[in-house]
């Protein structure tokens, strides 16, 4: 898949957004129309009475606005193109802002005709979707309007010419156009409301945060807390990327923003360049996954499993954890295997101090935990945190005046520009899915495929993951993805849950009446214990149009809604491989032009340190990680840190030392009695015992051998 065109697309961008910026007239502009934008935003999300579909709408027509004025069509040398080529975007504005208003106007018209489309609402949907298109090919590359196009040109066309499972009789293109813009659903259907509503407001409080000198206070507190450790620098990119991501919510801007600190850190601290900036783009990408924006994965994932997002961010918490500990597990032998030192700072100061002056930035992050639990709606509790941020900076020696307001404002509007339009898009993708149904046969192709393995189905889901990656931002492979795929996965791990009460002959009686209406001659086995083979066959008799009945009444509504969150978590986390995963990481691309080193080889690099991202989501299916008591989760938790320390030991070779060959093949099965779900706390701790006598051992070698190597290391 060739995606060079999306590269030089988002290079050209780059390379002439700054210079509208700076432009006499349109930097300011576009910083007043950046302001408009997020007022109009939190207006939305307090006081406002506007439909949704107006407000979606509204959402639409003045972020494409802001993305003609900001990323220009393209790049032009001559100052006499670059004119007509402004021209030209200012055009494309404010024909996004006419369309928008178009469906305010005329809205009732449109249902008052029956829904028939008069001439202008052919050309204003037309006009709609070419924009939308237009401008996620200019922040995001080609490969979503070609897919979208693909999409739409299937409902409406060549999707009746394809036979079997796929074949779709097809709507006309009227039904088409409305479905996607006019009738409130595609473009400006529930991803949308999503976008305007808890990631614009989350983004905006994240650009607050910013602005207020949290970022450097971060920077600073994780250089404290870490730095003075041998490999310290290391832990402090791990440190500051997860407390940086956790807000931002973007792995590439985190990468940018503690990279250019981090990386350099490293490097003077004895750390491989390519090492280094594999760690930054591995811990960045891990900033996707912390609570509380998770990359917008939070918000979706309350809007599609009906969970409430501050349960969603409770359980994403140990996992994400989890993540961070296992890269900090290479840093650490790496600093060991590298001989990496401390970095001697004299003026720099301690923990303490730099807690004492900035303990206030952390308020804002209480207010927003507190209101949450408190029970405000997400969107309100970010609103509450905004205006803590500018009420805490009060209590440092910089507090934010009216103009650092207005400059937070402008940076959260310009920091949402890319996702808006991305969701907005691929909102006419989750669109086309659901018109056709065609979710439904993806899920039944992959539980074919795989023949009903839970693991070969997570193996699938992983490449496809991988492979949507190449094109697709991860947020928009998670969407897609998780469309497509989750049911299948939610239905495995649902049938797994039903074999374990059949095999344990603890099977409710009313769901044995599902199975009298299916196999009444199999009645008199469901009341005594079986093996998981004769499980299987019994489950298979049920018909899959009784299967959803039968797994509603066999399984209690909680364990089915946390089993539901467990497919999306799987499904949100493999899909953030692609940011590390060559051949196309943009996460390790902007790490290694830090480092200056070769891209390929740090994708590589970065691949490796991020396999907990491969790891962890096995435990969300066959382990209670995500979905036991609170006792259950710290269990799996603490033996699961040690099992990925042990198999990262085996991959590296090296704990405190250099481990012997048949050591380092043993660490993988110590690991693993560990990360199994044998159920077996004996075998748990009999691993854990194993491990931490060989890192004892290895920590011994390692010291006697320090005095030698530290003679033989210059200075």
């Amino acid at each position: 898949m060739n995606t060079t065109p999306a590269s030089e697309v988002r290079d050209e961008s780059a390379r002439e957004a700054p210079a509208r910026l700076d432009h006499p007239w349109l930097g300011r502009l576009l910083f007043g129309l950046t302001i408009v934008i997020a007022l109009a935003h939190l207006y939305f999300n307090t006081f406002s009475t506007l439909s949704e579909v107006w407000t979606s709408a509204l959402h639409f027509g003045l972020f494409g606005l802001l993305c003609a004025l900001a990323v220009p069509m393209l790049h032009a040398a001559k100052p006499s193109r670059r004119r007509l080529v402004l021209v030209v975007d200012i055009l494309l504005g404010l024909a996004a802002v006419g369309c928008a208003l178009y469906l305010i106007a005329f809205e009732d018209a449109l249902y008052d005709r029956g829904v028939r489309f008069s001439t202008a609402d052919w050309v204003v949907s037309i006009v709609a979707l070419g924009l939308v298109l237009e401008f996620a090919r200019r922040t995001t590359g080609w490969f979503i309007p070609a897919l979208c196009l693909v999409a739409l040109t299937y409902v409406a066309w060549w999707g009746q010419y394809v036979g079997g499972v796929f074949n779709f009789p097809g709507l006309s293109w009227e039904t088409v156009l409305f479905r996607s813009y006019m009738g409130g659903e595609g473009m400006l259907g529930s991803i949308a409301r999503i976008s305007w509503s808890y990631v614009f407001m989350f983004i905006l409080f994240g650009a607050f945060l910013v602005r207020s000198g949290a970022g450097d206070f971060i920077i600073e507190l994780a250089r404290c807390a870490a730095g003075r450790f041998v490999g310290g620098p290391g832990f402090v990119a791990v440190f500051a990327s997860g407390l940086m991501g956790s807000v931002s919510g973007s792995s590439v801007a985190n990468t940018v923003s503690t990279g250019v600190i981090t990386i350099p850190m490293m490097r003077k601290a004895g750390f491989p360049a390519r090492f280094a900036a594999g760690v930054e783009a591995a811990a960045s990408t891990g900033g996707q996954l912390m609570p509380p924006v998770m990359g917008a994965g939070a918000f979706i994932m309350a809007s599609y499993t009906q969970v409430s997002y501050l349960s969603i961010i409770g359980i994403a918490a140990l996992p994400a954890l989890l993540y961070f500990i296992s890269v900090a597990m290479f840093v650490r032998i790496e600093a060991k295997r590298s001989h990496a030192h401390q970095l001697a700072d004299e003026d720099a100061p301690s923990f303490v101090t730099v807690l004492k002056g900035g303990w206030h930035y952390l308020l804002p992050l209480v207010v927003l935990v507190a209101a949450l639990i408190y029970g405000f709606t997400p969107t309100y509790a970010a609103g509450i945190a905004i205006l803590s941020v500018v009420a805490a900076s009060w209590l440092s020696k910089t507090p934010m005046t009216v103009g650092a307001i207005l400059e937070a404002l402008s940076l959260g509007a310009r920091n949402m520009i890319t996702t808006a339009i991305l969701l907005m898009t691929v909102g006419l993708i989750v669109n086309v899915v659901s018109t056709t149904g065609i979710g439904n046969v993806f899920s039944l192709m992959i539980t074919d495929w795989a023949g009903g393995s839970l693991l070969i189905t997570l193996v699938l889901i992983a490449v496809a993951s991988l492979v949507l990656g190449m094109g697709l931002p991860v947020t928009a492979a998670y969407i897609v993805l998780g469309t497509l795929s989750a049911p299948a996965l939610y239905g495995l791990m649902a049938q797994d849950q039903l074999i374990d009460l059949l095999m344990s002959g603890q099977l409710p009686e009313q769901a044995k009446a599902i199975f009298m209406l299916a196999a009444p001659d199999q009645l008199a086995a469901l009341n005594a214990p079986m093996d998981a083979a004769s499980a299987r066959e019994l489950l298979s008799v049920v018909p899959d149009n009784f299967r959803s009945q039968l797994y509603e009444q066999a399984l209690s509504p909680h364990t089915l809604t946390m089993l539901l969150v467990a497919a999306h978590m799987v499904i949100f986390w493999l899909s953030q491989d692609s940011n590390v995963t060559p051949p196309v990481c943009l996460t390790a691309f902007a790490a290694a032009a830090i480092a200056e080193t070769p891209q390929m080889r740090t994708g590589f690099t970065a691949w490796k340190i991020a396999k907990g991202l491969y790891i962890i989501p096995l435990l969300f299916v066959w382990s209670p990680l995500i979905t036991g008591s609170a006792l259950d989760m710290v269990t799996v938790f603490v033996f699961a840190a040690f099992g990925i320390y042990a198999i990262i030991a085996g991959l590296e070779g090296y704990l405190e030392h250099e481990l012997p060959w048949w050591l380092r093949l043993c660490m993988f099965p110590i690991g693993a009695l560990m990360l199994w779900p044998h159920g077996y706390l004996a075998l748990d701790l009999l691993g854990l015992v194993i491990f931490v006598a060989v890192l004892l051992w290895s920590y011994r070698l390692g010291r006697h051998s320090a005095p030698f190597i530290a003679g033989a290391q210059p200075g």
